[in-house]
């Protein structure tokens, strides 16, 4: 941590406390965040190793950097936090497809290795460059799956599980299934799926009943959400 200087906390999780901070190296004083992780039990510390290891394999302009802890620092927060600063007036098409190009792109990444997200929400969405460039992040529950290996571990965000993790069925695709929850979160500026308690969001998931995106929209678009 010498070559950094600690401008502010931002965040803090299950596993430790996340920092902006400014890299003194050079002259250009470079933002970053650092994941201070505290001390944590065996299994704590192995998903920590497995988040660095999973980033060091990946290098993609929509995929949220990092060398080992230290991460780059996405200027604009997360998509979470942009869809609630709308406060119900909502994004242009074109916007929604440009931001969801760039997830896709991402995500594309990741699934070329191999690799499930498994935790794909707006939350963990960055915006960057005045809100022009997406970010993936926080890895923290990814997993490599061998080519005809079938994830079975129950994880993920309620608002974004899918019908098979609901059911506990086996699944492959259920990063397309947040993908999709996503998508849909950008037009219509609220979940999907919604309810009072988990076995009711559960049971509205596995109905797949959701109010229709909004007809401002055209119909490609509402489509794409209804086929993803």
């Amino acid at each position: 941590m010498n070559d950094y200087e600690v401008i502010r906390q931002i965040g803090e999780g299950a596993f430790g406390t996340a920092f902006l901070v400014r890299d003194k190296r050079g002259d250009g004083g470079r933002s970053c965040v650092v994941k201070q992780i505290g001390l944590m039990s065996a299994k704590e510390k192995e998903a920590s190793k497995k988040e660095v290891t999973l980033l060091s394999q990946m290098k993609h302009p929509n995929i949220k950097g990092s060398l080992y802890i230290v991460m780059e620092y996405c200027d604009g927060g997360d998509l979470l936090k942009k869809i609630s600063m709308q406060r119900g007036i909502p994004f242009s098409e074109a916007q929604i497809v440009d931001w969801f190009t760039q997830i896709c792109l991402g995500l594309k990444h990741i699934h070329d290795r191999k690799i499930l997200h498994r935790d794909i929400k707006s939350q963990n969405i960055f915006l960057t460059s005045g809100g022009m460039k997406v970010k993936l992040g926080d890895f923290g529950i990814a997993r490599i799956l061998n080519t005809l290996e079938m994830a079975r571990t129950c994880v993920g965000t309620p608002y974004y599980l899918s019908p098979e993790i609901c059911e506990s069925r086996p699944y492959n695709n259920k990063d397309i299934w947040s993908l999709g929850c996503v998508l849909y979160e950008l037009c219509s500026l609220r979940h999907p799926f919604e309810g009072n308690s988990l076995r009711q969001l559960v049971s509205k998931i596995c109905r797949g009943h959701y109010a229709p995106v909004p007809s401002r929209y055209s119909h490609d678009l509402r489509l794409l959400v209804a086929q993803l």
